[in-house]
């Protein structure tokens, strides 16, 4: 054991002032910390690694991590050119990130949010579940290996607060007599269900064959430890009920929709249905599509929210005058505003102003562009940064480490690479070609003003010294991001790019311009020097001959 003489003077304050603050003080310095913060500071100390990294700090963490709004994208190829997965995250003051989110892959698609944890579904033999924050993952075998018609739709993730535990449940769809291997058809009769830490998936026989299609045409989602879908009820008003599996009991239980029949718009066509998370409640949301356009939306948008489950309590939360053409899910709303889609290829927030659940979309707001992407894709959950951790589950015997290729490293991905590639060596020449022009902008200075007292005119002189000083092209610094960007910062990125190979041609004609008529002035004042030289024996021809030949040194530099 060292003692406290040999110990290093700075070691023994540091020791010291960690000793004397109470841990209570600590951890609530520690709240108010982003986690890629709290994770440098576990290597400060011991004491700082076993609050930061202890089961108590993270589940209160957890409680005060802000919220964010995650867009996803998955990869889709537009016009046959793929464009990989992405994600953007919005915080609570509605400002969008900048750097792609590393655990997501470029064939990623994503299953469910929940509690800082993503659940992704690739396109291989695993699941992937990763720390949004972290970066920490791991791949679990999937409950059937080559299932066609498998969809990343029929996968969900969720946690339940009184057991502690992750579930992932996944609709199984029924298997067709004659196929040679599970198929997947438009109904489903099992759940299978992973707990986190476990061995292997169980399967969990549901109340009767239900319908596949509507999970893929309504989502799913999981709040509070339950699982809620909807399924069809054609004896019901809206013809449909909504389904629940709670992931504690694993057991199934029906809840009917509002009595009261949605409003029909006259030159509407059929009607869709949505069930969604808002402000942590179960939502139903219900619009009718454009006959002739049946993806886009007319009419009214209504929400009702389940305001008692237990006594299968519906109220109807908003009944938006002017319907989104497309809805995000499987969340609509974050913080106060409401998330909607146009079919402009933009996404917009509104706030929701109104009496009486009649509600007006107010204060438009446009977020992104999320073109090329397809509106109808795009997945919004409210996700949250945490310490959760996953090294406890990677010993169980369903975790596996992918054995082909996966993510950037596959071919069809070169092309991706190479643009980025292309745009960051563009991005290098631009920078070089400034610092040169700079220096060189420099050097006229320099010269010009060396070869100034030799200009007898003083009108001549006091404008060219007015000149000079437009003869300093202004290149502001723009660092590098070192970390990869998300698609909306990478198409901003070479608009920057494109701007500023503008900027860069317009200062440098500008003050080759300047320069060259400064030397035009110079050398017709040195020139109207030298002939009067003839008649004025106070001025020194060798000098003049002197200032005429630096002059023309400038010409070949400045006028290429």
């Amino acid at each position: 054991m060292v003692s406290e003489e040999i110990k290093p003077k700075k070691q023994r304050d540091e020791e010291c002032i960690i000793n004397c603050l109470p841990g209570e003080l600590i951890e609530r310095i520690f709240f108010k910390l982003p986690v890629s913060t709290l994770l440098r500071c576990t290597g400060v100390c011991e004491q700082w690694h076993k609050i930061i990294r202890g089961p108590q700090f993270v589940t209160s963490h957890l409680q005060h991590a802000p919220h964010y709004a995650l867009l996803f994208f998955p990869q889709e190829s537009v016009s046959g050119e793929p464009h990989p997965a992405d994600a953007i995250l919005i915080d609570e003051a509605w400002s969008l990130s900048t750097y792609a989110v590393p655990v997501i892959g470029p064939d990623d698609f994503l299953c469910g949010s929940c509690n800082g944890l993503l659940c992704l579904y690739t396109k291989s033999s695993t699941l992937k579940i990763a720390n949004l924050a972290t970066g920490e993952f791991l791949h679990l075998e999937k409950p059937v290996k080559n299932l066609r018609g498998d969809h990343f739709l029929f996968y969900n993730f969720g946690f339940h607060p009184l057991t502690k535990e992750y579930k992932i449940t996944h609709f199984l769809g029924d298997s067709i007599e004659g196929r040679p291997r599970p198929h997947n058809n438009n109904r489903f009769s099992v759940v299978q269900v992973y707990t986190l830490g476990d061995e292997k998936w169980r399967d969990i026989k549901t109340p009767e064959a239900l319908s596949l299609n509507c999970v893929k045409n309504s989502g799913a989602v999981t709040i509070d430890g339950t699982l809620y879908w909807l399924i069809e009820d054609v004896v019901a008003s809206w013809q449909h009920a909504v389904m629940t599996f709670d992931l504690c009991g694993e057991s199934f239980a029906q809840i009917q929709l509002p009595a009261t029949k949605p409003d029909d718009f006259a030159a509407g066509g059929s009607r869709r249905y949505w069930i969604r998370e808002m402000d942590g409640k179960v939502c139903v949301a219900t619009a009718q599509t454009c006959p002739s356009l049946p993806r886009w939306l007319v009419g009214k948008l209504q929400i009702w929210e389940l305001e008692n489950k237990t006594e299968q309590r519906w109220i109807q939360k908003y009944n938006i005058q002017y319907s989104p053409d497309y809805i995000p899910g499987p969340n609509l709303v974050h913080g106060d505003k409401i998330i909607l889609q146009r079919c402009d290829g933009n996404l917009y927030s509104y706030e929701l102003l109104g009496e009486n659940f009649n509600t007006e979309l107010c204060k438009m707001a446009k977020l992104l562009d999320f073109s090329p992407h397809k509106p109808d894709n795009m997945q919004s959950y409210i996700c949250v940064k945490s310490l959760v951790r996953l090294d406890v589950y990677k010993k169980t015997a369903i975790v596996r480490r992918p054995k082909q290729r996966e993510g950037w490293e596959l071919k069809k991905w070169e092309a991706w690479e190479h643009e980025l590639s292309e745009n960051e060596r563009m991005w290098s020449d631009t920078h070089r070609d400034e610092h040169k022009e700079t220096a060189r902008a420099q050097r006229y200075r320099m010269m010009i003003n060396n070869l100034l007292p030799h200009i007898l005119d003083d009108t001549i002189r006091q404008e060219i010294s007015m000149n000079i000083n437009q003869i300093s092209p202004n290149f502001p610094d723009q660092p590098r991001p070192i970390r990869r960007l998300n698609w909306v910062a990478q198409k901003q990125d070479l608009q920057n790019l494109n701007a500023r190979m503008k900027k860069y041609n317009t200062i440098m004609k500008a003050t080759d311009e300047v320069t060259s008529s400064i030397i035009s002035m110079m050398g017709g004042a040195i020139e109207d020097q030298k002939r009067a030289s003839s008649s004025n024996a106070g001025i020194s021809s060798h000098n003049l001959s002197e200032a005429d030949d630096d002059v023309k040194t400038l010409i070949p530099e400045s006028l290429p």
